[in-house]
């Protein structure tokens, strides 16, 4: 995973223009795709002022947008403020002397980003790889890299109201990382943990 430098202080954010991006990565999702070029650069300045903020804000406080994937056979959903894109898992290369939860990396228009396997991370069973997975490029000011979903069922808004602090069956990791859970249920990932983890530092010498 890469770090980058700390960015500057930035000036306040335009929520309305957030959100307006929010609802165009949401129809790119919906639609198995994701945002050309152009749209990203625009996407990644408004994200960019959301991140810079001390607190990273992930909406308005009471409810949160996340993305919602599947690992496993379960639901799992990631705060969309970090949620840089998503693209087919596509052109991977593997890398020698890595944990064997860090599955590769892929070159995105340039920029080489490691993919880890949340399923070996967690410790839950594998599916193997198909059509239908994707990477979630997660992203913070310090931090950029992917995790692979089995598949992407799209972007919802969540009631924090509506989280429940945990499950029976969440232990281990995946009950360090918990944001809450829904009562569908949906397991709501903490993404600010997992891009502060140190164990997930990964120096990615090598390029596809």
């Amino acid at each position: 995973m890469s770090r980058e430098k700390a960015a500057a202080p930035r000036r306040s954010i335009d929520w309305s223009d957030v959100h307006r991006r929010l609802e165009q990565v949401r129809h790119a999702v919906e639609n198995d795709g994701t945002p050309d070029a152009q749209e990203t650069a625009r996407i990644l300045a408004a994200r960019a002022q959301a991140l810079a903020t001390p607190k990273l804000a992930e909406s308005d406080g009471e409810t949160i947008d996340v993305i919602e994937f599947l690992l496993s056979g379960e639901r799992y959903g990631m705060g969309f403020a970090y949620v840089r894109e998503v693209f087919p898992l596509l052109d991977l290369t593997r890398l020698p002397c890595t944990p064997p939860f860090v599955l590769g990396i892929v070159n995105v228009r340039g920029e080489i980003v490691s993919v880890v396997d949340l399923r070996k991370f967690f410790d839950l069973p594998e599916n193997g790889l198909g059509d239908l997975n994707k990477v979630i490029v997660l992203h913070s000011t310090a931090m950029t890299f992917g995790i692979l979903a089995d598949s992407v069922a799209g972007v919802r808004t969540v009631p924090r109201s509506e989280l429940q602090p945990s499950l029976p069956t969440l232990t281990g990791l995946r009950e360090r990382y918990l944001l809450g859970v829904t009562g569908d249920p949906m397991v709501i990932l903490d993404a600010a943990k997992l891009l502060a983890d140190p164990r997930l530092v990964i120096d990615e010498s090598v390029a596809p």
